[in-house]
């Protein structure tokens, strides 16, 4: 879906790494409506541990615009932004409001998140840690923390399906 009318949307802007706060208080200092959805995670400094924010998507913000030339032109100015995801100025890709509202209500919970790597079902997948580490199969179906992984032997034709536990995946290339 590409723009085509006038109305505000919100599009995914991509950074240079670490500078998603950069563009955000440059952005908000335009008076642009910009979301830096973030993560609390423990850091430890000189001895020290403390709560630091990290970005929920590294690399990337979101802004809420009518989108114009000149609003992307200004946009494009930001020191550290690389470009907002789309084709061209007339045809960038919006994120779908519903998106962003659950990553909003998430942000406003105070609950605890963490990264995970986007899973579609059908999609090939390896288990990185536990006892099934290093094990391939196709990624069929998902409840909060658990799948199921189907591993298959061809020659066969028959599958034997593995509940896992979707934090100890990763898509292979």
């Amino acid at each position: 879906m590409a723009v085509s009318d006038t109305r505000a949307q919100w599009f995914a802007l991509w950074t240079h790494s670490h500078c998603e706060q950069l563009v955000h208080d440059q952005l908000r200092a335009k008076d642009f409506e910009v979301f830096l959805p973030t993560l609390r995670t423990w850091s430890r400094r000189a001895g020290t541990k403390r709560l630091i924010a990290l970005p929920m998507f590294p690399g990337y913000l979101f802004a809420h615009q009518a989108m114009t030339k000149t609003a992307h032109v200004e946009m494009l100015k930001a020191r550290g932004l690389v470009r907002i995801l789309g084709q061209r100025w007339d045809s960038l890709t919006p994120v779908p409001d519903a998106e962003i509202e659950a990553l909003r209500h998430v942000a406003a919970a105070d609950v605890a998140a963490m990264p995970h790597p986007y899973l579609r079902e059908g999609q090939r997948m390896r288990v990185t840690h536990g006892p099934l580490s290093g094990v391939e199969g196709i990624f069929v179906r998902s409840r909060p923390r658990q799948g199921m992984l189907v591993l298959s032997i061809e020659l066969l034709q028959q599958s034997v399906a593995v509940e896992i536990d979707c934090t100890a995946v990763t898509p292979t290339s």
